[in-house]
């Protein structure tokens, strides 16, 4: 996905901010739109020494290719080992942690405390931002509020209101729009996307989410849920539990609990739409069942389920126990259609 093309508009806008860097820029955006790439080419770009007319590296010099290898002297990205190539959870061994922890934090003293080596600027890329708990974002934040000269830090996230209000307020924002439906259809059909009007329904809108529905794997247990769900109180929560909890094992972390709680908010989003009579949004083809579902619920209902689905995201990065977690969530939507 060539996301610079993409948000061509937000891309003149970082350029644009090269001479007056402020210490700190926050890219937020919903999830699949590319922003963690596009903060990593504005590093590379700011790190690069012979950078292209439009300000993109240029692939070729020293910086470049140390920022390829991944061992720029002047650059860190924190970000949560589970995000890492190099990580890979094996059966029996403990789990990559979903979070940045705060020895990640601490550890960036010394980098912050050397001159750089290229005379140049001084990059930490954060990604997700949300994904610290409230040590490690406090910790952050003592270093955002006496930054060191020479730096930036680039924050990404799709949820900004997890993020401490303090580290928010340090932050200039750098809103990543949603493109087009134009722009995102060219996106997956250029990708070998099939289907793409689908996918990017259920997507919100995202391409890069769309390609994630839209890969090996995602397809089986999205029809298991939409099939659970679509049976409204005759549904089986238990049998879906189950089902669910082995597509998550054997995705092998290509798919997660929150993810699964994500696709139960927008089935929530579309009865709630469905309820007041307007078009539904990420699930088209079952228009018709999520009308006749949302007829059997009572408008407050939805609303309370919906909130406690935010705070149910939250407790899905780490649960205690995955199959109680699952189970949890599914009897509360069953509940959803008791008399």
């Amino acid at each position: 996905m060539n996301v610079i093309q993409l948000h061509k508009n937000v891309w003149e806008g970082l350029q644009a901010r090269r001479e007056r860097l402020p210490h700190s820029l926050l890219l937020i955006g919903q999830k699949g739109l590319g922003k963690f790439d596009l903060a990593m080419q504005f590093a590379a770009s700011l790190l690069c020494e012979q950078q292209q007319s439009d300000g993109r590296a240029c692939g070729k010099c020293l910086a470049c290719n140390w920022y390829a290898q991944g061992n720029h002297p002047d650059f860190r990205l924190l970000q949560p080992n589970a995000l890492s190539d190099e990580v890979e959870a094996e059966d029996g061994k403990k789990k990559p942690s979903q979070q940045i922890t705060i020895d990640q934090v601490r550890g960036l003293d010394e980098f912050l405390n050397i001159g750089t080596h290229r005379g140049g600027l001084r990059i930490v890329v954060v990604n997700p931002a949300e994904a610290m708990n409230r040590n490690t974002a406090n910790a952050l934040l003592k270093t955002l509020e006496e930054p060191a000269p020479s730096t930036l830090f680039l924050l990404v996230s799709s949820e900004p209101m997890r993020l401490l209000p303090t580290i928010r307020s340090r932050c200039q924002v750098v809103p990543i729009p949603l493109p087009s439906t134009q722009q995102a259809e060219k996106v997956l059909a250029d990708e070998g996307v099939a289907d793409a009007g689908r996918w990017l329904a259920l997507a919100g809108g995202s391409p890069g989410l769309a390609m994630e529905f839209a890969a090996s794997g995602q397809l089986v247990w999205l029809e298991t849920l939409i099939k659970r769900l679509a049976a409204g109180k005759n549904a089986d929560p238990l049998g879906l539990a189950g089902e669910i909890e082995k597509a998550v094992k054997d995705s092998k972390g290509k798919l997660m609990l929150k993810t699964v709680v994500d696709t139960l908010q927008k089935w929530l989003v579309d009865l709630t739409l469905a309820k007041n009579g307007l078009p539904v949004r990420y699930f088209l083809p079952q228009a018709a069942t999520i009308a006749g579902l949302a007829d059997m619920i009572p408008a407050t209902r939805l609303i309370s389920s919906y909130r406690d689905l935010i705070s149910r995201r939250q407790e899905a990065e780490q649960p205690l126990n995955p199959r109680l977690f699952l189970e949890g969530l599914f009897l509360d939507y069953r509940a959803l259609f008791a008399n």
